[in-house]
């Protein structure tokens, strides 16, 4: 009686099982790489405001007066560019807050995020 041999390979079976195995799996890491992801953006844009100010507050002191804008900061060497917002991805999408007390109101006293929308703690972009 001829004996009949098993080829190698997988059969159509253990390929799906495998790949219901992965795509388990995949369900439960994606969603926490994407919350990573936003994480990571919300800390680089802090840093980015915390910089931005530093270097307004530095400028006023050397200069006595405020930038007139961001690319100044940079112009003077204060910044070496102007970041760009990592949650809009541009650098036109800052927000420019004009001195309080100023009679021209020129200048940039502060900056803030132009991004619409929430963080992940529920606190609006615009009021960083």
């Amino acid at each position: 009686m001829p004996r009949r041999t098993r080829s190698a390979g997988f059969t159509l079976m253990e390929l799906m099982v495998v790949m219901a195995i992965i795509a388990s799996l995949m369900t439960l890491a994606l969603p926490r790489y994407f919350h990573s992801v936003e994480r990571s953006r919300e800390a680089v844009l802090k840093q980015d405001l915390h910089i931005m100010r530093d270097a307004i507050d530095k400028f006023f002191a050397d200069r006595g007066r405020y930038p007139l804008t961001l690319e100044e900061l940079a112009e003077k060497r204060y910044l070496r560019r102007v970041p760009s917002d990592p949650v809009t991805d541009s650098a036109a999408s800052w927000v420019i807050v004009p001195p309080p007390d100023s009679a021209t109101r020129e200048g940039v006293y502060d900056v803030h995020s132009g991004a619409t929308g929430k963080s992940l703690d529920g606190e609006a972009y615009e009021t960083w």
